[in-house]
């Protein structure tokens, strides 16, 4: 193992399970793209099966420990490590074409990558991350659970989820307190972009912000009229909804303000 320190204060919990870390690289399709992007590396492990495969990597580090062991035990070329905080990162200035994102997320902010990616989803065709593994399963939990939620909504709406393996929580250093587990994302080829978006976003998120609540009363602030408030979809409560449903909502909603 390395001599770099996981930082409590930047969530890092370092995979040292070599079998894993492969599997984890394999999970790339690599399918009509070649641009690859790491969020946080940290001592590589990852990262050295990614440099074998035929692609274009870039890294994202924002710690300065990490960038430094990546340079001297791994000689990574240093142009393809990137020194920042993903989260503020103009993500278009990164590649000029489609770039897939794979890494083992800090748990701190993994909720925070799946919105950035949702942002540049025109660019991030195939994601592979490792999550907490109650967060990899919101993101991708069906209708109808306690589990479906904003997460699962919004990012289905425009990629295919896939939960591929869960992972124990003693293959990490430190050991975090929870199971994790690896998930992919693909982006759908088909796509239905013929709403208003920023109000479906607003839709969702109002509708699970009071999730026992029926539509009819989480989404008051719309003042929807007495006509649209007849609608059996109303009746719902936001669990019960489908991607399709919320889009449905959302135009209903749109035509009525």
């Amino acid at each position: 193992m390395s001599n770099v320190k996981p930082k409590k204060y930047l969530g890092q919990h370092f995979l040292n399970d070599e079998n894993i870390a492969k599997k984890v690289v394999d999970s790339l399709s690599l399918s009509n793209y070649l641009n690859v992007l790491e969020i946080g590396p940290g001592t590589g492990v990852l990262t050295k099966y990614l440099i074998k495969k035929n692609i274009n990597l870039k890294l994202v580090e924002i710690d300065n420990e990490s960038v430094e062991f990546l340079k001297t035990h791994l000689s990574i070329d240093p142009l393809i490590i990137l020194q920042h905080d993903f989260l503020k990162l103009d993500l278009s200035n990164i590649f000029t074409e489609n770039f897939a994102i794979i890494g083992n997320f800090p748990y701190n902010i993994s909720t925070q990558i799946i919105f950035k990616v949702l942002e540049y989803k025109n660019s991030v065709p195939e994601l592979i991350g490792m999550f907490q593994k109650e967060v990899a399963e919101r993101i991708c939990e069906k209708k109808g659970s306690k589990k479906y939620g904003i997460l699962s909504v919004l990012t289905q709406t425009y990629y295919d989820t896939k939960y591929l393996f869960s992972v124990p929580a003693s293959v990490f250093t430190p050991p975090p307190k929870v199971v994790s587990a690896v998930i992919r994302l693909v982006r759908k080829e088909q796509i239905d972009i013929n709403y208003n978006e920023k109000l479906f976003f607003k839709v969702v998120k109002l509708s699970f912000q009071q999730r026992r609540k029926t539509l009819r009363n989480s989404l008051k602030s719309f003042n929807l009229s007495d006509i649209l408030r007849e609608d059996a979809i109303f009746d719902l409560r936001p669990e019960q909804l489908s991607v399709r449903d919320f889009i449905y909502i959302t135009d209903l909603i749109d035509k009525n303000i």
